[in-house]
């Protein structure tokens, strides 16, 4: 009689559940225990939370935080470094774009200056050998003028000489030259 006792019983109570919907969390005898099992789990949750989980989770966020500002910063400064560097190669770029102008305008200036140097060298010396060539013509037309009496004397013997068979005197040639 037990027996059937405790399938009766089991029998009322599963006829009890299926009539509640078959959730046994409904069931108001159990309330207690279930509400007090939930504070119990969500205090441990929030206790490992608050003293593990969180403080770690800050920790780690303000690092990133606190990176994140030094990369920047690091950034912001390579950034003026790099433009900083900029406008210093570019001022050397001037500086040397004027030296070199200024280099090849002095050496401009300084080949004028010698080529000027060499034409006037030049042409003094091409004066001075116009004075020499001048001079040596004028003695060879002085030589050839105080020779030309005899020479043309000579050729006028000879000719005459051909033609009549016979050379004329000296005398003959010279007042036939002045006269």
């Amino acid at each position: 009689m037990a027996a059937e006792n405790t399938h009766a019983t089991d029998a009322t109570h599963h006829a009890e559940a299926a009539a509640s919907g078959g959730l046994p969390q409904f069931d108001f005898a159990t309330w207690s225990s279930q509400i007090t099992w939930l504070i119990i789990v969500f205090g441990l949750l929030y206790f490992i939370l608050a003293k593990f989980i969180l403080p770690k989770l800050g920790e780690t966020i303000t690092e990133r935080g606190d990176r994140i500002a030094d990369d920047l910063d690091a950034a912001s400064r390579m950034q003026r470094e790099a433009e900083d560097a900029q406008k210093s190669y570019e001022r050397a770029l001037a500086d040397a774009k004027a030296k070199a102008h200024n280099v090849a305008e002095s050496t401009r200036q300084s080949v004028n200056d010698e080529i000027a140097k060499e034409l006037e060298a030049a042409d003094a010396e091409a004066a001075e050998q116009a004075v020499a060539a001048e001079a040596r013509v004028k003695k060879i037309r002085a030589n050839a003028m105080a020779n030309i009496d005899s020479v043309a004397s000579d050729a006028a013997s000879e000719i005459v000489a051909k033609l009549l068979g016979k050379a004329p005197t000296k005398a003959q040639l010279t007042r036939a030259f002045k006269g």
